[in-house]
């Protein structure tokens, strides 16, 4: 007799897929019906049934995002790391990729690194307060600073982790799980090294939650994206959504923007507002940046 039951796909190396089934990883076969329909994505809840003693694949269920690369499904959250010194803080790349995050629906989660490196009046703190005005999640970290916020954060969550170069994500997720050992440059290098490489997706436990390192939002390519999806995925900009004077309205230089005006007024920073419209003019000029 068969046993069925349902689970998460936590790994896929080349055509092997690990779930977590008692406790234990544990590789599973696909069923041969599976190829004429979807292929199961880490991330993906799956329904397995158990044939003698093995589990098969039978049917991976609807999902609520997807990345292509890499290809990970149901994504709760992206950890954009970002520091304040050595590499400073980086607003455009910052916005640039939330913006990315934001049109795949997945929430971004802001994480701020090296607080500890600037003084408390340091002008860098008015943009990182206006990304918390703006309605993000920003959590800091440096040396004397909690870590625990960040473990809530990621607790019985999906989360992918991306981020700027240096801005110590490696050392971040070791404070998170020191027993956790994950090089990211070498995993970045193994999901980049072409259709002959073996292709390695994994979500890891960390603190009550699974976290992927992925590069997936780092090329910050824009040449998949609609303009017009992208108007309103600031989240400051979705108060003002259909105030604008035009239903289509870009909030580059028409006339009677309801986005612009709250820039007049004060509600949104005027910096964001700026790189809002670089990548909609990137995308219409085709650019990969």
């Amino acid at each position: 007799m068969s046993e069925h039951m349902k689970a998460r796909c936590l790994r896929h190396i080349s055509n092997q897929y690990s779930f977590m089934i008692d406790h234990q990883l544990t590789i599973v076969k696909a069923s041969g019906k599976l190829r004429k329909g979807l292929s199961p994505m880490v991330g993906d809840w799956c329904e397995l049934q158990k044939i003698g003693d093995e589990y098969v694949i039978q049917k991976v269920l609807p999902r609520s995002n997807q990345l292509i690369r890499p290809s990970m499904a149901n994504i709760d959250q992206a950890i954009v790391v970002t520091s304040l010194f050595r590499p400073d803080f980086s607003e455009t790349l910052l916005d640039r990729q939330l913006m990315l995050i934001a049109y795949e629906n997945i929430e971004p989660i802001i994480i701020i690194t090296k607080c500890d490196l600037v003084s408390n009046d340091d002008p860098v703190f008015e943009k990182v307060r206006a990304y918390e005005k703006a309605g993000y999640t920003v959590l800091k970290t440096g040396i004397g600073f909690p870590i625990q916020p960040i473990l809530d954060q990621l607790k019985d969550k999906i989360s992918v982790l991306t981020g700027q170069s240096g801005a110590g994500k490696s050392a971040l997720i070791n404070r998170l799980d020191s027993s956790f050992q994950l090089n990211t440059q070498e995993t970045s290098k193994a999901l980049n090294r072409g259709k002959h490489t073996t292709r390695h997706v994994e979500l890891h436990q960390v603190g009550e939650g699974y976290l992927a390192d992925t590069p997936g939002f780092s090329s910050l390519s824009f040449t998949h994206c609609d303009e017009h999806i992208c108007a309103y995925l600031f989240k400051e900009f979705s108060p003002f959504v259909g105030k604008c004077r035009f239903r289509n309205c870009l909030h580059l230089n028409e006339p009677d923007c309801a986005i612009k005006e709250a820039v007049k007024q004060g509600e949104i920073a005027d910096f964001r507002l700026t790189n809002y419209q670089e990548i909609i003019q990137m995308i219409k000029e085709g650019k990969t940046q």
